[in-house]
């Protein structure tokens, strides 16, 4: 079981690495937070991954100074979170639980406090 669970997170972190790729041609595509979770999940999956993924010029350019220092550029922080609110507000007009409305509202605004007071802005 453990076996498997290490190819299935060395897969998505390949497929995350893949699309993170892309989201470096593609504007629509957010970078940062595909590469976030492949390394989240070479960290789950392999070791060696994890090792050769810190060592690409990729994760240095967009990863390193947030892991290491808790700390974004402004383009990075609006990418991530537009992102997510689009995602949100699929969810949100896909539900008509007004308690899970408000749980996507809630989440929203603690998203936009965490990453504006929390999270260090880094000049482009």
């Amino acid at each position: 079981m453990r076996k498997i669970k290490q190819i299935l997170f060395v897969t998505a972190g390949f497929l995350a690495l893949g699309l993170g790729i892309l989201g470096i041609i593609l504007p629509i595509v957010p970078t940062t937070p595909l590469l976030l979770l492949a390394s989240f999940c070479f960290m789950k999956g392999s070791k060696r991954f994890e090792v050769w993924f810190k060592q690409t010029g990729i994760y240095k350019k967009h990863l390193e100074s947030f892991v290491k220092n808790k700390s974004m550029t402004l383009k990075q922080k609006f990418t991530i979170l537009l992102f997510a609110d689009a995602m949100i507000i699929i969810a949100f007009f896909l539900t008509d639980l007004t308690a899970v409305r408000i749980m996507l509202v809630i989440i929203v605004l603690y998203k936009y406090y965490y990453f504006f007071y929390k999270i260090k802005t880094l000049p482009d």
